[in-house]
């Protein structure tokens, strides 16, 4: 039995704009390679990084969005975000929240969310895109979580935001 998702064209051809479509003032895309940037120390064990965007004074709504590189044995406790993220699993299994996610597994967390316990004995690569939340407005954090000099202790870690 398939849940019925309503079709939004129908209600996005309604509405109304006094806005003409032009390049005059849109905003150009932005482009970044993996092989552009270093790999980062984050936060949790056994995490690394490239984050190819993410949110900076010049362009504060843009997202956090990279690649997690995780060792074998890398896990992190339940946390709570108030931003929204996707993630794609490209490498390796993990264990999210209780649930065996592999290549080609696909999370949506909305906002806000606790990010489920999580563990790989493979180790692995995830795609992860987090963006403002949508309902709660917070952004997602790169200072300090994405590009840390020295990792602290899981303990001395907040798991609050």
């Amino acid at each position: 039995m398939s849940k019925h998702v309503p079709d939004t064209a129908v209600a996005n051809a309604a509405l109304g704009t006094t806005r003409e479509a032009s390049r005059r003032d849109h905003k150009p895309y932005q482009v970044r390679h993996l092989d552009e940037i270093e790999w980062e120390t984050i936060r949790w064990p056994g995490e690394t990084g490239k984050m190819l965007f993410h949110p900076r004074p010049e362009d504060p709504t843009q997202p956090n969005a990279g690649i997690l590189r995780l060792e074998p044995g890398a896990y992190h406790p339940e946390h709570y975000h108030g931003f929204a993220q996707v993630w794609l699993v490209l490498k390796g299994d993990f264990v999210i929240d209780g649930r065996i996610c592999m290549p080609g597994t696909m999370l949506y967390h909305p906002d806000p969310h606790f990010e489920g316990e999580f563990r790989t004995e493979t180790g692995g690569e995830i795609l992860i895109v987090q963006y403002p939340g949508p309902t709660t407005g917070e952004r997602p954090i790169y200072a300090g979580r994405f590009n840390m000099e020295t990792r602290k202790s899981v303990a001395e870690e907040r798991v609050d935001l």
